[in-house]
């Protein structure tokens, strides 16, 4: 894959990209690309990296797999493009946001705002074919993913890691909660919203993390 990873992190997963099955895993999505419609556009697989350069994160949100429909997806988690529907599991978010801060919900569901005030908005597989959720997984991509985790987690402190859904609690459980912050609470898909999700106060609990250690605050 002819794409490029923004140079902080490149320097951190080099390791990862030398390794036999990122190499396997390469050939597979090249290979996908030609025979498939896949989501992203090749050139956003590392988006969520590019515009949240490793020394600016303060906050991760985990996410699955990207979205499958046409248009969606440009490789942040729970992000759609400019002009798109709000996908339900981002419609509740938005509805969190609103009861726990009073944001009112944005004209876009375009999360870039977010990433560029150091938010990694990371799915655990960074690809998808059209139509096909989960048609990526376990072919390396979740491998590369705990790789980014680890290093944040390893190497910053204060970090504030959101966990929404058991997929996401299961791909943080190392993180060490002593050094950063931990939220997780259930997947605010509609079929598990109404068990945890709305009223976890994520938004504010956060922002209050991020001023206590000295950080901006996340305008939501």
């Amino acid at each position: 894959m002819n794409v490029q990873i923004e140079e902080s992190w490149k320097k951190r997963l080099q390791p990862e990209f030398e390794k036999d099955y990122f190499h396997a895993l390469t050939e597979f999505v090249r290979n996908e690309y030609t025979q498939h419609r896949i989501f992203p556009p090749g050139r956003l697989i590392f988006n969520a990296f590019n515009l949240c350069p490793f020394d600016r994160v303060k906050v991760v949100i985990i996410g699955q797999d990207p979205y499958h429909g046409p248009g969606q997806a440009h490789g942040l988690c729970f992000s759609v493009n400019d002009g798109i529907p709000f996908p339900p599991s981002l419609v509740n978010i938005f509805k969190e946001i609103k009861a726990d801060t009073g944001s009112e919900p944005p004209a876009t569901g375009n999360l870039t705002r977010w990433a560029e005030q150091g938010i990694l908005l990371l799915n655990a597989t960074l690809t998808v074919r059209a139509h096909q959720a989960g048609s990526h997984q376990n072919r390396g991509w979740e491998t590369f993913t705990d790789a980014a985790i680890r290093s944040l987690a390893e190497e910053k402190e204060h970090l504030v890691f959101i966990l929404w859904g058991s997929y996401a609690q299961r791909k943080g459980a190392f993180i060490n909660r002593s050094r950063h912050l931990v939220l997780t609470s259930a997947h605010p898909s509609p079929l598990s919203a109404y068990n945890g999700f709305f009223g976890n106060k994520h938004f504010s609990q956060t922002n209050e993390y991020l001023k206590a250690h000295g950080e901006s605050e996340i305008v939501w």
